[in-house]
């Protein structure tokens, strides 16, 4: 019996399930392979780096989906999608970001529509679905912190979280609403091991008439990926990226530097908590292995600890 890497439900002897299939496009009867093994995946994407827009540590693809032919292609342009193959140096960087989106989207997160598809060595590739285009080659504006904050890629990890609710003050339609999204973020990010919320994985986004934090995009639990995980948090909280606490992340953090008021910081803590039991389910359901399962609860229980 297989499972569908999309939704993570039984697929029979299927690679995916109709239900699967049907998150892509109500079209789509089957999914080919995609026509690259996970290294060729990575030599494309530095062979191409030069024609994106995104970039990053891990290994990029602009992508379409082919329906008629029923397969992601590859292409340089107005690509609608993008694939992260798996990394030559972090294992299974694919399944945990696929997880990670999927808890945010548990808890009510703006998450665009992503999965897994199969390659040709058997290995699996993210896929997520561009929120920054429409129509055939339309752009929606968006604009990532490092460039609200006026730095570069080389520096956006030199800044802090205070001045991010700076900048969402400064820019956003509604910057009271976009605080509570800001601080539950902040604390998903930490109880799922996250320490790698640098400047370029925020970003604010302009449609309908109104500017407001984009949908989530890089959500992974980097703590399990790296041997020697010392830091919590890419941007400094009260000067510290380490041993964060209880008081600093919801009492300083949620409540006097968000200005979020006591039910409001009550109600985003709880929701986190409710959903705990359901995460371990889903953590151990996922296409992680059973070393990584085990690894990612235990950063979950750990964090979740040291909230209480």
């Amino acid at each position: 019996m297989n499972k569908c890497p999309i939704t993570y439900l039984p697929s029979g002897d299927n690679r995916y399930n109709e239900q699967g299939l049907k998150r892509l496009s109500p079209r789509l009867s089957m999914l080919k392979r995609l026509e690259y093994t996970a290294e060729e995946q990575r030599k494309e994407a530095f062979y191409r780096s030069s024609k994106m827009s995104v970039q990053g540590i891990q290994p990029k693809l602009s992508a379409v989906l082919n329906i008629k032919e029923e397969k992601f292609d590859i292409v340089d342009k107005y690509g609608k999608y993008l694939l992260k193959p798996q990394h030559h140096f972090y294992p299974q960087m694919p399944e945990n970001e696929d997880l990670t989106m999927r808890l945010a989207a548990s808890i009510g997160f703006d998450v665009p529509i992503h999965g897994m598809i199969w390659a040709k060595d058997n290995t699996l590739t993210y896929f997520i679905k561009r929120f920054d285009r429409k129509g055939q080659k339309g752009k929606i504006p968006i604009e990532d912190f490092s460039q609200l904050a006026g730095l570069s890629r080389d520096t956006k990890y030199n800044y802090s979280m205070e001045k991010v609710v700076h900048l969402i003050n400064e820019h956003c339609t509604f910057p009271a609403i976009e605080k509570v999204k800001l601080f539950k973020l902040v604390i998903f990010c930490f109880v799922t091991g996250n320490e790698d919320m640098h400047l370029k994985n925020f970003s604010i986004i302009n449609q309908n008439g109104k500017i407001e934090i984009s949908p989530c995009y890089d959500l992974l639990n980097t703590t399990i990926e790296l041997e020697n995980a010392s830091e919590e948090i890419a941007l400094t909280l009260q000067g510290r990226r380490k041993k964060l606490t209880k008081q600093m992340l919801i009492n300083y953090f949620g409540g006097e530097r968000c200005e979020l008021n006591d039910k409001v910081i009550t109600k985003t803590v709880d929701t986190l908590f409710d959903a705990k039991p359901k995460w371990i389910k889903e953590i151990h359901n996922s296409f992680l292995s059973e070393e990584m399962q085990e690894k990612y609860v235990n950063v979950v229980e750990s964090r979740f600890k040291r909230l209480i």
